[in-house]
């Protein structure tokens, strides 16, 4: 296996002490990362991006331009964000009151992809393989390779480990035009066969 490069920051980007960054891990003009953030291997902080210092973000994990990756958040392995891609980490801010004790985990499972100018609500988990359409608002929890989109977002239908729709038969049984990877629908839950 081929041995990792160490991370690589732009020099106009500002990776405060205290922060640590995986092998690999590429940061990009103007993207700020904070004094306790943890990012894993390969991640890719797109240019304008905002890490806070209790954030957690696994391995492969893409940012796109200006997206803010708040306390409370933790995107798993191979997460993507889609340009511009919203979190929040408290349900009623106030300028005057400070909520800092009120902060709402949200949690991103491994392999999702959340799309250009979507919005997060705090505290939902957003379930493996999930795609969350362009500029959609999530207020509640997502299952696994479920297509979400719209305000306030709504189940659109399923996709694969590739993205793709994923197209079920009468059986509960779908498989993935790119990969050829079988799926099972059972109880409005997605699952992989054979894994």
């Amino acid at each position: 296996m081929a041995e990792l490069e160490a991370a690589w920051v732009h020099p106009s980007a500002v990776v405060d002490a205290g922060a640590r960054l995986g092998a690999g891990t590429r940061v990009w003009h103007f993207a700020h990362i904070c004094a306790g953030a943890r990012l894993g291997e390969r991640c890719m902080v797109g240019q304008g991006c905002y890490v806070a210092s209790s954030a957690r973000l696994g391995r492969g994990v893409k940012l796109q331009n200006n997206v803010s990756v708040y306390d409370g958040v933790t995107l798993e392995d191979e997460v993507f964000c889609g340009p511009s891609a919203v979190f929040t980490n408290v349900l009623n801010p106030r300028a005057f009151v400070s909520r800092r004790d009120e902060y709402r985990p949200t949690l991103v499972r491994r392999g999702a992809s959340i799309g250009a100018n979507a919005t997060l609500v705090c505290g939902v988990t957003l379930g493996e393989y999930c795609l969350i359409g362009a500029g959609a608002v999530v207020t509640r929890d997502v299952p696994a390779h479920a297509l979400m989109v719209g305000v306030p977002a709504r189940r659109l239908g399923w996709v694969s480990r590739r993205g793709h729709a994923l197209r079920f038969d009468a059986g509960g049984q779908a498989t993935c035009p790119e990969s050829g990877e079988r799926y099972r629908l059972v109880a409005n839950l997605v699952s992989l066969v054979d894994e």
